[in-house]
Parts: C-alpha cells; structure tokens; sequence
C-alpha cells in the first residue's frame, strides 16, 4: 500500500495500539489520542508516536491524511466526523491490517456465534497443518501480525459491526456471515443500519471468493459464490460442544474451511476434539453435583436465549443483566423454558428485565451484583441444577468488559467451594 505522510489513530484499546506501532514501524509519522485522561502510552511513545489524551482537538488534523479509527469510537465522533468533512479518509484498523498484508482471509461476522466459529475454525487450519492466524475482534488485533506469517498461511478474522464500518478495499477470500438479528441500537441507531454494516463483508467479494450465509438468507452485495448451511446439514463430525447454534457454528465453519481447500478429514478432527471458547457456555466447575456455567458473552437476547437452549433439559438457576444496548427483552422472557426455577437480575437493564419478566408472569429477584446473585442461586440450587450466567446485556455498568464479568464470575465460583 501507499503509505500516508502522517496519520492519526483514534482511540488506544487494543487495535489503536497496534494500528499505531504498525503505522510507526514503517516509518509513518503517527498521532494517537484518546479521549480517556489516563492511558498506558509507553510502548506508543518508545516507537515514536506522538500521544495525547484527554482530547479530542480537531488541530490533530493537521497535516493528516489518513485517520484510523479504533471500534470502539463512533462514527460521529468530533475527529472522525471532521476528518470526513475534510475529505480524510477513515479507516478501521481491519482495513488498514488488510492493506499492509497479502495474505488470504476469511472473515467471519454475524451477531453471535464469530468467536467460537472462528476460533473452530482455527482448530480446523491447525488439524490440517496448515499455517493460520485467528485475529480480529477476538481479540489479537490483525495488525498485531505486522508481517509476521509467511503469505502461505491463512488470516481468520472475526469481524463486528463496528470493525465493517470503515472498510473500503477489504475483500476476504472466503466471507461468512452466520446469523442476524437486532444488536448494538444503541450505537447504530437502527436495525437497517446495523445490517448494513454486517453486510458490508461481502461487497468487494467477486466470482472468484465464497460467500458461506444462513439457508434462505436473503441478497448480499458482492459477486461472490454462494454457499448455504444450516444446523440441519451433514458434518464430517458431530462437534463436541453442545446447543443447535453450536451445530450451526459447526456447519458454517465446515463450508468455509472447505471453500479454503481444507480436507474433511481434518474438519472432522478439529470438530471431535474443539472445547468451545472461554465465556461462552463454558463450564466452571461442578459443586456437589451443581454445574456453573460461564457465558458471559452472551450480551445481547438471542445469544443468551441460544445458551438458555443448550441447558434446557436441566433445572436452570440463570442470572441476567448487565448494561443496556436498546434491545426488548420481552421476547426473551417469554421464550424461558419451564426449566428455569430461579432468576436474579444484575446491573442497569434490571428495571427493564423486571417488567418483561412481569409481563411474561416469571418470578425474579433483583440481587444487584454479580456476587449476591451468584450467592443467591448457589444458596438454592440442588445436585442436577445447573447456574448459569447469560446477561443478555453489555456489561459496562459493572464490568470493564464480558471477559471481566466471566473472569469474576470464574473467581467467585471459585470461592464457593
């Protein structure tokens, strides 16, 4: 790619951060900024990048053609919204990840299911030895890689809404888009729009790249071929981690490692023996006979109605709650099995899950927090129960983040024995 003259990085979570040390590295003069007062500069400023924080003056334009925008920045932000008004263009750091490296992709986007469909399908590259990096919003940062695979090996990138806004070139080889259903209105204003992004993985695809979609999904853009899946198609392998959307993520995975040229064979492998991903249905511990199950990246209502499904069968003791995202939850009060004997609810959605649950005629108990709700149902829950953890919220109220909400819930559970 052309590098630019100078560039500027909005925001310094993870991807800001290596979308700056990327830039720096080849030789780019490189402004950071973050609106938080406090940030961790100190590999940034070593490379040379010159950061500030607290701001967000549009003076750092100054010179700049080209800005980066971390995820987690609005599009409507004061720099981004300038930068457009001065005609500089506005890249996610995926766009810029996908510019420095010649490596093919497969994108993997969807509302549920993009971490464990691509961590599986990492599984899947590694049973085949075959070279593969799983990044994206994952968690690696695609320019976290900086050239360091060969070109022969193969990029997974798990891909959300907020990371498809700003591509322009991207063009994955292989794109899958595994389900859709309302999530983040509260950043994208509306459900359209929201799709619109998602769909955005497959509009630079041609006849010669795959597009893998739900059967009967309807027009994407893009002129890639297409494939369809859905939890009913036959697998090389019945996967080891249980749900129907499981399966789904299974036969999605399936269709794009077989668009990649990988043999069934390994696919059948990496789908006996693949455990799942931290978070979501993951089992803590059993206690007693009593299971704990983590999945807390269950943030939105069809994510937590899909882990709900999974344990079914069992007497269930679930905690919801977490930070609003303007989703309804009343399709979710009324979908709860008549397995589910107890519910305590968490965090700022509790006055809108309390009045959904009313409506659906479903007792509950406002316990607040995490600790006094996991207090609460491991005080009543008998051997065959099973406590599970899946908010159907954010978690910014209380948490940094859901791996934060998973990881206390892990050490609290832990406390329990």
């Amino acid at each position: 790619m052309r590098l630019p003259r100078r560039a500027l990085v909005v925001g310094l979570a993870r991807s800001g951060q290596a979308a700056a040390l990327a830039l720096a590295r080849r030789g780019v003069p490189t402004v950071a900024v973050d609106r938080a007062a406090e940030i961790d500069a100190g590999r940034l400023a070593e490379a040379g990048v010159e950061v500030h924080a607290g701001t967000e003056e549009e003076r750092l334009l100054e010179g700049v053609d080209l800005l980066v925008k971390s995820p987690g920045v609005p599009g409507e932000s004061p720099l981004p919204a300038a930068a457009r008004a001065r005609g500089v263009p506005v890249w996610s750091e995926i766009e810029l990840g996908f510019r420095l490296l010649r490596n093919p992709f497969i994108g993997v986007t969807g509302t549920n299911g993009k971490t464990t469909t691509s961590e599986l399908l990492g599984t899947i590259f590694r049973a085949a030895d075959k070279p593969v990096a799983v990044v994206g919003n994952v968690g690696r940062p695609l320019t976290g890689l900086d050239d360091s695979l060969g070109r022969d090996a193969w990029i997974v990138c798990e891909l959300s809404s907020f990371q498809l806004e700003d591509v322009h070139r991207f063009r994955p080889r292989v794109a899958v888009l595994l389900n859709l259903e309302p999530d983040h209105l509260d950043r994208h204003g509306t459900y359209d729009a929201y799709r619109e992004a998602k769909l955005r993985v497959f509009e630079n695809q041609t006849e010669a790249d795959v597009a893998v979609v739900p059967r009967d999904f309807g027009p994407i853009p893009g002129g890639a071929e297409r494939v369809e899946f859905d939890a009913g198609d036959a697998l090389p392998a019945e996967p080891l981690i249980p749900g129907t959307h499981n399966r789904e993520n299974a036969a999605a995975a399936t269709a794009a490692a077989r668009a990649a040229g990988i043999e069934d064979d390994a696919i059948a492998e990496a789908l006996r023996i693949f455990p799942g991903v931290a978070h979501r249905l993951e089992l803590v511990a059993d206690i007693d006979g009593v299971r704990f199950v983590n999945d807390s990246k269950a943030t939105n209502t069809t994510a937590a109605r899909r882990g709900i499904e999974a344990y079914a069968g069992r007497p269930l003791r679930l905690i919801l709650g977490g930070s609003l995202k303007g989703e309804p939850f009343d399709e979710l009060a009324e979908s709860l099995p008549p397995s589910v004997r107890s519910i305590d609810l968490i965090g700022e959605a509790s006055d809108e899950l309390a009045a959904a649950l009313g409506r659906a005629g479903r007792p509950y108990r406002r316990s607040g927090d995490l600790a006094t709700a996991l207090g609460a149902a491991a005080g009543e829950a008998e051997p065959g129960d099973v406590v599970l953890l899946s908010p159907a919220c954010a978690s910014y109220d209380q948490f940094h983040d859901y791996e934060e909400r998973g990881e206390s819930f892990r050490r609290l559970v832990g406390e329990l024995w």
